[in-house]
């Protein structure tokens, strides 16, 4: 096996702790994104073309960096690739897609719901294909969750049931938790640095079959955008929202998955769009309201009581089928 000795050492000691802050910095990194994405939205770029420049930079940056500096981390092992490709392709393309369309044909507060409705089908995988039982209070902590997290997205009636919009928002929701899945099974083998570069190469690749780079309008690449008190070039938000939003943030999600069980990493990473909302207030003048604000305090006492209760870190067998897999 060519994987990184590092990436499965016997001396690797899992730390709660360590994985809650790696966590908690890849989704205040992914939280960003929205803020710092949508002004090159509103100056003419289209989700699809943001979401393109966004892996695309990302896959650059990282294999030249790994290339340069550990080119070892590139090596994959045969029976690596199946996870990779999934990886790259669920994790990394599809929920940026599913949720680019969900959005596109339902409210953006609902499209959020669905998306990150993922910790439950996590949660179901753990407990009926791992045959882990989990804890009741897990499952208190996790309804809290969404319950906290549908109050932050100010879900008040008026669902438009548009059909198409919502199996997008379910696809963003089964994407979202085979990051997690699949990030978990492929740090068990491979190193967090080598695994996130091959998954952003395959994302690259598919996102740009749906909008390929070359129909990016230059004009509106060096046009100012409006973003708080500050007018950066729509390029420079796309370089950040590469860097931070994406490098960053996946570096850090899926290293954390090596510290902390997969069913609570993906109930924490709910403050994801808590931090998107407080940035877009502070930034783009979304104002939240006082249910809103109330609804982060669920959210984040749900988060902090399936991290109490949760069972300790748990490696997935080399027998357990791929997410999706038949």
């Amino acid at each position: 096996m060519s994987a990184d000795v590092s990436a499965r050492s016997p001396s690797f000691v899992a730390h709660r702790g360590r994985g809650t802050a790696l966590l908690l910095l890849a989704s205040l990194s992914f939280g960003s994104s929205g803020v710092i994405g949508k002004p090159a939205m509103l100056a003419g770029l289209s989700p699809e073309q943001v979401a393109a420049a966004r892996i695309g930079l990302s896959a650059l940056v990282l294999l030249a960096g790994v290339a340069l500096v550990r080119p070892s981390l590139l090596r994959v092992p045969k029976g690596q690739w199946r996870v990779l490709l999934g990886y790259g392709l669920l994790g990394v393309a599809g929920v940026q897609l599913f949720y680019f369309i969900s959005a596109a044909r339902i409210p953006i507060g609902v499209a959020i719901l669905l998306e990150f409705s993922s910790p439950v089908l996590v949660a179901l995988w753990v407990r009926f294909v791992r045959r882990v039982r989990l804890p009741w209070p897990m499952w208190i902590g996790i309804a809290l969750a969404l319950v906290g997290l549908a109050m932050v997205a100010g879900i008040d009636g008026g669902l438009r049931l548009d059909t198409i919009g919502l199996l997008a928002g379910v696809g963003a929701a089964v994407c979202s938790a085979a990051y997690f899945l699949l990030g978990e099974r492929g740090v068990s083998n491979h190193h967090p640095l080598g695994m996130v570069t091959w998954g952003m190469v395959v994302g690259a690749v598919a996102v740009c079959v749906v909008s390929p780079p070359w129909t990016l309008p230059a004009s509106v690449l060096t046009s100012p955008a409006e973003l708080g008190p500050w007018r950066p070039p729509v390029w420079a938000l796309l370089v950040a929202v590469a860097l931070l939003s994406t490098v960053l943030a996946y570096l850090a999600g899926t290293s954390a998955l090596r510290h902390l069980p997969v069913a609570a990493a993906s109930v924490l990473a709910l403050v994801e769009p808590l931090v998107a909302t407080a940035a877009a207030w502070l930034l783009l003048d979304e104002a939240l309201t006082w249910i809103q604000l109330l609804g982060a305090g669920v959210l984040l006492g749900g988060a902090l009581l399936v991290q109490l209760t949760s069972p300790g870190k748990q490696q997935p067998t080399a027998g357990e089928p791929l997410p999706l897999e038949s």
